[in-house]
């Protein structure tokens, strides 16, 4: 039956894809914490002016892709497609203004409504960092580079390449524009609909244009960097330069654009091409006008986001099942004792499985199922001398151990030690 499939553009995160999904998170949200990042998180809906006023009226994922309905009490609500908008309205909304400069991290599920294609769904997860009231380009530096060490940590850092571009401060945006609307102008007619459509609202999104015939007209466009400002040429020469002090290689791609005006500046991405066409894996950029235009005061910010399923599917590697402790009662006289010494194991931080039933054939067979890293068996003779055996499944070797010792001798069996209790 359709009803008992997941929805279109949806797919169930099962115990091996939770524990890709949980690694990328874990990486990320550990790496951001030694960065100073505080970690938050924000409603998977919002009223539905946020983004509309945010992504722009005329961007694909307000047009096309954002998930909007009138609710119960006949608000417009929307489920969140990106989180720099929430997190901008939590900044408002918040009153975080006195804290600022912020540092945060956040992770959770989005919604957009395209066609689902590999690393691409209808509800997909995101890591997202932000620095918030700083305007100099250290912060520029520190989030690329905050975003290179998570590639590093997940180990995939080698599959990627930073691509960079500046867009200048506002005056320099201005006059890249009209040059840009007198370019695509004079080719008009060869323009595809959508961008005869962002020529007239915003044609800094006709350089993101995937149409053959626009790209063909994008090769000869005006390129940013020659509008610059002295001022914004200085920006970016600070960032090229702390970036090189840091060993963060790049590549420049003045193709690479935000459309929306209160986007300034430094614009990045981290690309792969080990994933196909969706190449993509973090994206992030300076939006110094964002939190003015929302209604508060004028605050600069730059921040990126980074597609969960996609990093998960490049750091390849399965993260290994935690092994427990298999705990084997012989008997209908030894399952209290085994109740109490499972019980113990779990606040001594062991992950610990006490079969529900089974002869001792049986719950063996479960713990090497469970990949158990070795069973502690009570039977009667034990239970009488207020001890235990241990069978380490590794070596095979058995041994009989005094309860009052077996924390200490199955720290033996988990060199990495039990997690604190």
């Amino acid at each position: 039956m359709a009803s008992l499939q997941p929805v279109r553009g949806t797919h169930d995160l099962l115990p091996e894809d939770i524990r890709r999904h949980r690694r990328v998170v874990e990486c990320a949200r550990q790496i951001a914490e030694r960065y100073g990042y505080q970690e938050m998180a924000t409603p998977i809906f919002e009223f539905t002016e946020v983004f509309r006023r945010t992504l722009g009226e005329t961007s694909d994922v307000v047009t096309k892709e954002m998930y909007t309905f009138a609710d119960r009490g006949g608000d417009e609500i929307t489920l969140r497609p990106e989180y720099t908008a929430s997190i901008a309205r939590a900044f408002i909304s918040g009153g975080l203004r006195r804290h600022a400069p912020l540092k945060l991290f956040a992770s959770g599920p989005m919604f957009r409504y395209e066609r689902p294609q590999k690393g691409r769904l209808r509800q997909f997860h995101q890591i997202d960092a932000e620095v918030i009231g700083v305007a100099g380009p250290q912060a520029d530096i520190e989030i690329i580079e905050l975003g290179a060490h998570i590639l590093q940590g997940l180990g995939v850092a080698e599959l990627c390449t930073l691509e960079l571009n500046t867009l200048g401060d506002s005056e320099s945006r201005a006059t890249y524009r009209k040059l840009l609307v007198d370019y695509f102008e004079s080719h008009r007619s060869d323009l595809s609909e959508d961008s005869k459509l962002r020529l007239d609202k915003n044609p800094l999104r006709i350089l993101d244009s995937k149409d053959d015939g626009d790209r063909k007209l994008i090769v000869g466009a005006p390129r940013g960097s020659d509008s610059l400002t002295s001022e914004a040429a200085d920006f970016f020469a600070s960032v090229r330069d702390g970036l090189d002090q840091l060993a963060i290689a790049y590549t420049i791609n003045e193709k690479l654009v935000r459309g929306l005006d209160y986007y300034t500046h430094t614009a990045f991405e981290f690309t792969t091409e080990a994933l196909g066409a969706q190449g993509t894996v973090i994206g992030g950029g300076r939006y110094d006008g964002l939190i003015e235009m929302m209604g508060g005061s004028p605050t600069p910010g730059i921040g990126f986001a980074g597609g969960i399923e996609r990093l998960a599917m490049l750091a390849s590697e399965v993260p290994a099942e935690v092994r427990p402790v298999a705990v084997i009662p012989i008997g209908k006289s030894t399952q209290a004792a085994a109740l109490r010494v499972c019980h113990q194991l779990r606040h001594a931080g062991f992950a610990a499985d006490l079969g529900f039933s089974g002869n001792l054939s049986k719950r063996m067979a479960r713990a090497n199922k469970l990949n158990a890293s070795c069973a502690v068996i009570i039977g009667d003779d034990e239970l009488a001398k207020d001890a235990v055996s241990v069978r380490d499944f590794d070596s095979g070797k058995q041994e009989e151990v005094a309860l009052s010792s077996i924390i200490a001798v199955l720290n033996r069996y988990h060199p990495d030690g039990a997690a604190s209790a």
